[in-house]
């Protein structure tokens, strides 16, 4: 699990927008990049060669 203080002050690397946790709390969401960067052993890998992009649906549904 992420420390709560520690998603308050991470950003999108590519667009300094807030990320949120998804729910099964294995990804790092930025809506406005349209991408998701991995969590790895609580770790949080916030390069962007390492993110997925998004799909159109995944997009749309902003309870992920």
């Amino acid at each position: 699990m992420i420390d709560k203080k520690l998603l308050d002050i991470l950003v999108c690397p590519v667009t300094k927008a807030p990320v949120i946790l998804s729910k099964d709390e294995k990804e790092l969401i930025c809506y406005a990049s349209g991408l998701a960067y991995p969590v790895r052993d609580g770790i949080p890998v916030m390069l962007e060669s390492e993110a997925r992009t998004l799909s159109n649906d995944e997009k749309l549904d902003r309870n992920l």
